[in-house]
């Protein structure tokens, strides 16, 4: 009998400019296979799916687009204080998000143009399969932007990459909702508005990729290998006797965004806990012998190393990027084993 190909899954969170930790791991994971001659260099030649949400789907759609990850890690850690660092007052926030976006409209353009001789990619231009989780205002649903790896996905591939890009990062309280146009393949002139960040329904999109596995590429559970990668979390705990569990404390006290730390967290977890379920069945009763391989990286920021979704301290970022190159340094063997050498 003859042996399936795995099917292999890269999925990276959201997380704002923290995702100076996928982008980090995944440099010295391209770094090492050019090291030990691997005739494959980059991330894109080594996964049959890559899924991203937020600025997961940034590194997700570069990454497809060939663009290498080391390219990407400095993109991000040269212009944190570019796209993050006029950061609107507290009053301002009341009425306006925190950011405007051109910084970072301009820069993944550039970037993405740079990578196809200055001409703006579209997703169908992506060298693997990408999925690109979205909310999309309009019509008051959530939504997946897709390249066309089914001949029934017509309808996302004619999207520019870097707008497909902008839309799921675009992440309310830090961002307008993503709106603009694009002239598609057939010459006409599609309207692309009120896009809200993926991570409000899959900030963590893992499971989202083991579905479109089995639905689109009608892959049996046992051929996966998934890879998920995390941006690094702050566990959110709260086990005080207070009273004042207002919109301040949710919102904006002590400068924290306790709500979206929450519905990250929560939905992460779960995700987790699924995938879990899965793979191990109940109560784990096929760890031993798990239905498909899956391997999570993450890290926990601690009190020490406190990193918010738009931190402009370089400091921190090459902090966040130490324990990236710490977690390949324990993990790196084991993933070129299970990912790159098939």
């Amino acid at each position: 009998m003859i042996q399936q190909k795995p099917f292999k899954i890269l999925s990276i969170d959201g997380g704002g400019i923290r995702g100076v930790f996928p982008a980090m791991f995944l440099s010295k994971l391209e770094a090492r296979l050019k090291e030990t001659g691997n005739e494959k260099t980059q991330i894109f030649q080594h996964f049959d799916l890559i899924c991203g949400t937020s600025t997961g789907g940034i590194i997700a759609i570069a990454l497809a687009l060939g663009i290498p990850a080391h390219d990407i890690y400095k993109l991000y850690l040269d212009n944190a204080s570019k796209i993050f660092g006029c950061k609107k007052g507290f009053f301002g926030q009341l009425k306006y998000a925190a950011h405007e976006r051109n910084q970072l409209e301009e820069l993944i353009q550039n970037k993405f143009k740079e990578a196809f001789n200055g001409t703006d990619p579209r997703l169908k231009d992506c060298k693997t399969a990408v999925c690109i989780p979205i909310y999309d205002l309009l019509l008051g649903k959530p939504s997946v932007l897709k390249s066309n790896y089914h001949p029934k996905f017509s309808r996302d591939y004619h999207i520019p990459a870097y707008q497909a890009a902008l839309a799921t990062s675009a992440a309310p309280t830090f961002f307008n909702p993503y709106s603009g146009s694009y002239t598609d393949l057939n010459g006409i002139e599609i309207p692309f508005s009120n896009k809200v960040d993926g991570g409000v329904m899959a900030n963590n999109p893992t499971l989202l990729g083991i579905v479109e596995a089995q639905a689109a590429f009608y892959q049996p559970l046992e051929n996966l290998r998934v890879l998920s990668l995390g941006t690094g979390h702050q566990k959110f705990t709260d086990g005080k006797e207070r009273s004042n569990w207002g919109l301040w404390y949710w919102i904006k006290q002590d400068g924290k965004t306790r709500l979206i730390d929450l519905f990250m967290q929560g939905q992460s977890q779960q995700v987790q806990n699924l995938i879990s379920l899965l793979q191990n069945g109940i109560d784990g009763e096929k760890r031993e012998n798990p239905v498909f391989m899956y391997q999570r990286i993450e890290t926990e920021l601690d009190e020490t190393l406190k990193i918010e979704l738009d931190e402009t301290d370089p400091n921190k970022l090459k902090k966040l990027a130490e324990k990236a190159a710490s977690e390949f340094q324990n993990h790196g063997t084991k993933i070129i084993e299970n990912y790159c050498n098939h």
